[in-house]
């Protein structure tokens, strides 16, 4: 039942929404907007991927944060099992970093 109503739901939304949503294009509506100043040149351009793998890491490292801040405050409770198993995850953390830095994913080109 659940599943049927997940699936109704966003199915209905998306129709609806084309049903109710004016359709008439202007010349204004289907130009780039880019903050507010008109582009110059070609707007369609790549973006290197470095950008986002830079972007991904630093995500990850992100939430290694919010990992071990409740492990830091609960450090002295939690005893050697917690330590081991800290060091272990910092371990796997230090290896995806080095793995990152010798793909390249660090430089900012």
């Amino acid at each position: 039942m659940f599943f049927i109503v997940a699936l109704l739901i966003p199915v209905a939304v998306i129709f609806i929404s084309r049903l109710v949503a004016p359709k008439k294009t202007t010349p204004e509506k289907e130009e780039v907007y880019e903050c507010g100043v008109d582009t110059v040149g070609d707007t369609w351009i790549r973006f290197k991927t470095s950008y986002f793998l830079y972007a991904l890491v630093f995500v990850v490292f992100d939430v290694e944060t919010v990992f071990l801040y409740p492990w830091a405050v609960q450090f002295q409770q939690l005893g050697t099992f917690a330590f081991v198993e800290m060091f272990i995850f910092i371990a796997i953390l230090v290896v995806g970093f080095w793995y990152a830095w010798k793909e390249g994913a660090l430089e900012w080109k």
